[in-house]
């Protein structure tokens, strides 16, 4: 597949504190790409850059095909940013709201679109009612519907389900994986281990300013040196058996799985050992 995004050795300071030294990484079309760090690992500053919110001291990155720091305005128009924080007006209702973001995007027919992402996002009942009465999770499907408004080509999830509870988290990355189905491409980023682990295609780790591991989940969990089997028996007789006699009894295995470390498992140790790298 084709880059739709490029990060070239990207950095970032604020004053004294330089919050990205080197970050690289590209995302393919119609993936999704998640990026893990702890707070303060310049997760956000990263996005901001991207979006053009936020202007990088070197590195470079395209979106698009376009220059993220002198095509800004090319790149504004195939993407769309969804924040930490819903970003919707609670005096408006849902529809009102959509119907706004609609006319400010120039699109034509505002009132039916309107109608059209209430009903995609489950909204419909709740459409004329001010969103201050909504619950969290609705609040985000609401702040999703509108930055999809004009259908991006990539979309900035900024910790978009921080707040919700299992249930609307469960309910968003269906939503999300829906998406990147009709071909959007989201970039993530989560403190959820489990939530990269489900969505992402691809997940890189932001630390101390670094990418300091790219890959698929699987191949991230490889990293990990020490790792089991689970071995599944025919029998409870044969298992009971299985360390002594198995090579001499010739005994058949069920089946044989890898005992892998979770994404947790692997985000810690990296970490862990990068810091130690440091130390030393």
């Amino acid at each position: 597949m084709q880059n739709i995004v490029s990060v070239s050795h990207l950095q970032k300071s604020f004053k004294t504190n330089q919050v990205l030294k080197d970050v690289s990484f590209t995302i393919p079309e119609g993936s999704i790409f998640a990026l893990l760090g702890s707070n303060g690992a310049g997760k956000t500053t990263t996005v901001k850059i991207l979006s053009t919110l936020s202007c990088a001291d070197g590195g470079e990155a395209t979106i698009c095909g376009y220059n993220v720091a002198t095509q800004g305005g090319h790149v504004r128009n195939c993407i769309s940013l969804t924040g930490q924080f819903a970003a919707v007006d609670e005096v408006l209702t849902g529809r009102e709201n959509l119907k706004l973001i609609a006319q400010l995007k120039r699109l034509p027919n505002a009132k039916a679109i309107a109608h059209q992402w209430l009903s995609l996002f489950n909204l419909e009942d709740a459409a004329d009612r001010q969103v201050s009465t909504y619950s969290g999770g609705m609040r985000r499907r609401l702040d999703i519907a509108m930055s999809l408004m004009g259908n991006p080509k990539v979309l900035f999830l900024d910790e978009p389900t921080t707040g919700l509870d299992p249930q609307n988290r469960i309910a968003m990355w269906d939503m999300i994986k829906g998406l990147v189905a009709k071909g959007t491409t989201v970039f993530l980023t989560t403190q959820y281990l489990e939530e990269a682990e489900y969505l992402a295609d691809n997940i890189a780790i932001l630390h101390e300013g670094r990418i300091i591991a790219q890959g698929t989940a699987s191949q991230l969990k490889e990293k990990m040196p020490e790792r089991g089997m689970n071995l599944n028996f025919a029998s409870e007789k044969a298992a009971a058996h299985a360390m002594k006699l198995l090579e001499q009894n010739d005994i058949a295995v069920d089946c044989v799985t890898q005992n892998l470390p979770s994404l947790e498992d692997v985000f810690l140790t990296l970490i862990g050992e990068k810091e130690s790298e440091d130390n030393a």
